[in-house]
């Protein structure tokens, strides 16, 4: 006979089962989604080299000459808490695997994209960049 007890684990239990199935298709959607979406626009390949190469790479910028890059926020091992370079603010890490929500929102990719190729690229980043940038941070 189930105890009341049991009947409350097993439901707790279902429903943190359920969770877990329904993040990894989330993640994998949105960045499924953004690449099917890149490739629209004529990429043809992406190349988390490429990214990975990309991401310490440095460039200055033309108001503060002060010379920005992805890892110096973000760290070179996306798998750690990052800080932003000016404000101090700490990053939480971009690595899925450090934190299983990243990659999981569209709208919020493209936002962070947006804003941060933008600080350190001095432009938005193209679509070749973006999904590069996918591959390499969903490996990590």
């Amino acid at each position: 006979m189930l105890t009341r007890r049991s009947l409350r684990f097993a439901s707790a239990m279902l429903v943190a089962s359920a969770a877990l199935t329904i993040h990894v298709p989330a993640q994998a959607g949105a960045v499924e989604d953004l690449l099917s979406q890149y490739k629209s626009l004529g990429v043809t390949a992406f190349d988390a080299e490429a990214a990975k190469r990309q991401w310490t790479t440095e460039s200055k910028d033309p108001e503060s000459g002060e010379m920005r890059s992805c890892s110096k926020c973000h760290t070179d091992n996306l798998r750690q808490t990052g800080k932003h370079a000016t404000t101090g603010k700490l990053i939480d890490p971009l690595s899925p695997a450090a934190k299983p929500d990243r990659l999981t929102d569209v709208k919020q990719i493209e936002k962070w994209f947006r804003r941060n190729c933008t600080w350190v690229l001095n432009r938005e980043c193209t679509p070749q960049e973006k999904g590069n940038f996918l591959l390499f941070i969903k490996s990590q």
